[in-house]
């Protein structure tokens, strides 16, 4: 009958459980000498007897050095075997890595041991093992006794050269959804082993981990946000090598999974991460071009926050984010591309995060946001125009903006909605411009400070952007027809007189009231009179401009009846200094002037000593009595032919327009009046 632990001898068996290591080791070496012996037979049963043994009386048993015999005795058996052992393998293998997770630190170093052991001589025959082998490695490497930690680094290695040796071999498939498992472990050393594994495996040639990329990427930014310098040195490098391997081949990619992965991590409150992320962006914006397109509101997400930061430590994000903007741009406005782009554009997506960026806090947000909903109406007109309307509250709210660069901006947005608009519909009445500038003046009439702040610079912006005769027709139109407020009209009125007066804007619009003997010049004036006179003073300006002197003779005799307020002349102070302007240049020419049989002349003269007559003694009196004074004195020799004027040529009736003037002054007499009365009743509140 043969022994109980056959074909162990007793002795052997005995200091195999031995509390001396030594005794344990001579034991080993005896088990290593017989395997060789059975192994030279070809006796597998003798082998396949030894290694049931030493797994079921040995590797289970509940004595320690019992355990740790059996490890010994197990890696001398794979020794032993040599070149063999793949044949045993499983055999081999399988109890060393129940003890693995022994609660005793000595019987898991002793595993370790063990096991490199028969790893180093099984070489790639252990390869079926591997997801048990790195599975238990993650929790050795985190063991709390550094001798066993040192041992799963020695073990550790030696995989890595046979996985690296044995790529072809190497089952990635069924090892990702392990590496995935344990990639968003928390413990700082399973870190560095995850980080490690996933950079071997990814400098291999033979194996492509991109194709895996979605995998493991979120886990490697995660990481990034370790406090661990080495964990973050490891972790950078990893993520940089798949960017060059990217840039070599991107066939492997799966765009979807991984932009939406860099999206997410671009808005993580961690700068490492984020600037890792978005220069990922930029780098696939490059490498994929219009492919990015369909992701544009993601990446639109990610980046226009970016654009606010001016801190150096910030810098090199807010740069990436600049040159991910800049390349979509280019990408959108590519003419070989813009069919095929448009198609790739999800116009509502863009638009939503685009809105939603518009009440951003930092004005280079707002600027970039503005810029691309210009850039997209000027690509993509027929597409954008389902958008217009809900676009222009949102930036007539930009209109109050603290910065002149975003009203400007905001302005030509504005602009290019309206001309795209009319220009569509083919409408020659402009009803865009008209709604979209009542929309303005209801926004000066309930914001008194973008009224008194913005509104001169909006209107002379639009005016280039826009037409002019256009801007200032429509206004017009709007006063006189839907402006209730008599005293909002009349501040508007004085507002657009002045930009009217004074700006280089409005040259040409000047220019064209100048010649009232051209029809078309002739219909504009009637339209703006009709609002200008909410205004006396406004009123005079416009009709000196038009050269119609007559009527400008006539109105300031109305005068009389006008209330007059120290409002009223500091207006007519404003219209002295503008006399004297280089744009009433051909007004003061006029005075000496003996064109017209000196008719015109006559009626400027009039009109001047008219407004002379209401000023009180101040600079602006004694400023236009010098200039009256260098009149010639020959007027009113010869009767005045009415013939001979710019203002009858002109075919305007005057007498209309006049009645006009006085009913509207009638009607602002009457409104004051009933505004004190009730500021009496109600005094306003201190």
């Amino acid at each position: 009958m043969d022994p109980p632990y056959a074909p162990l001898s007793e002795s052997c068996a005995k200091a195999l459980g031995d509390k001396v290591y030594e005794k344990r080791k001579l034991a080993s070496q005896e088990i290593e000498k017989m395997v060789t012996e059975f192994n030279n037979k070809n006796n597998s049963v003798q082998i396949r007897k030894l290694i049931d043994v030493l797994s079921t009386d040995y590797a289970t048993s509940r004595d320690a050095n019992r355990r740790k015999g059996a490890l010994i005795g197990l890696a001398a058996t794979g020794l032993g075997l040599g070149k063999d052992s793949d044949k045993y393998v499983n055999e081999l293998v399988t109890p060393i890595l129940t003890c693995l997770n022994d609660p005793d630190l000595r019987v898991r170093y002793f595993a370790c041991e063990s096991l490199y052991n028969v790893v180093k001589v099984a070489r790639s025959a252990i390869i079926p093992f591997f997801p048990e082998l790195f599975a238990a490695l993650s929790r050795l490497v985190t063991d709390s006794d550094q001798t066993v930690k040192d041992g799963s680094e020695l073990l550790d290695r030696l995989l890595k050269d046979i996985v690296t040796e044995s790529s072809q071999t190497f089952n990635l498939e069924a090892f990702i959804p392990l590496l995935r498992e344990h990639i968003y472990v928390k413990d700082a050393f399973a870190r560095q082993y995850v980080i490690s594994w996933i950079s071997i495996l990814n400098a291999v040639p033979d194996i492509n981990m991109v194709n895996y990329l979605t995998e493991i990427l979120d886990g490697l930014f995660v990481m990034l946000e370790d406090n661990t310098p080495e964990i973050q040195r490891m972790c950078e490098n990893a993520i940089s090598q798949f960017l060059k391997s990217i840039r070599n081949d991107s066939s492997s990619v799966r765009m979807e999974d991984t932009i939406n992965t860099l999206i997410t991590h671009a808005q993580s409150p961690n700068e490492l991460i984020k600037s890792t992320a978005i220069n990922w962006i930029r780098e696939f914006v490059q490498i994929f071009g219009t492919s990015v397109l369909p992701y544009a509101s993601g990446i639109f997400t990610a980046i226009l926050p970016c654009l606010e930061y001016n801190l150096e430590s910030k810098r090199s994000i807010k740069e990436s984010a600049v040159s991910v903007n800049n390349t979509m741009m280019l990408l959108v406005s590519t003419k070989e591309l813009k069919t095929q782009t448009g198609d790739k554009i999800d116009l509502s997506s863009i638009m939503d995060v685009l809105s939603q960026y518009l009440t951003h806090n930092s004005m280079h947000t707002k600027i970039a946001v503005l810029k691309w909903i210009h850039h997209l109406f000027t690509n993509f007109p027929n597409e954008m125009s389902q958008h217009a309307s809900n676009l222009n509250n949102n930036l007539l709210s930009t209109l109050a903006d603290n910065s002149d660069e975003v009203v400007l901006q905001s302005l030509s947005v504005l602009a290019e909605i309206v001309n795209s608009q009319d220009n569509r519909e083919n409408d020659f009445k402009k009803t865009h411009y008209r709604k979209f500038l009542l929309s303005l003046l209801n926004l000066f009439s309930e914001e008194k400070l973008i009224l008194e702040n913005r509104a001169s610079l909006i209107i002379r912006k639009l005016c280039v952007l826009l037409n002019a005769e256009y801007i200032y027709r429509t206004f017009a139109e709007i006063i006189a027809d839907e402006v209730p407020n008599l005293k909002f009209a009349s501040t508007v009125v004085r507002l657009l007189n002045i930009i009217l007066l004074t700006s280089t804007e409005l040259f040409e619009l000047r220019t064209s009231l100048r010649s009232i003997s051209n029809e078309k010049s002739a219909d504009l004036f009637q339209c703006l009179y009709k609002s200008w006179a909410h205004c006396p003073v406004s009123t005079l300006s416009l009709c000196l401009l038009a050269q119609s002197y007559q009527h400008v003779s006539r109105l300031v005799t109305l005068f009389a009846d006008v209330e007059i307020t120290l409002e009223l002349l500091t207006e007519l102070d404003k219209l002295v200094q503008l006399i004297e302007s280089p744009i009433f240049g051909p007004l003061r020419l006029t005075l000496v002037s003996k064109a017209n049989n000196c008719a015109d002349a006559q009626y400027l003269a009039h009109a001047l000593f008219g407004i002379l007559m209401l000023l009180p003694q101040t600079e602006a009196f004694d400023t236009l009595r010098n200039r009256l004074q260098c009149v010639p004195n020959y007027w009113g020799h010869d009767p005045i032919d009415e013939r001979n004027s710019l203002e009858y040529k002109s075919g305007i009736d005057f007498d209309a327009l006049e009645q006009h003037f006085i009913k509207l002054q009638k009607a602002h007499r009457e409104q004051r009046i009933v505004h004190r009365k009730r500021s009496i009743i109600t005094p306003e509140s201190n």
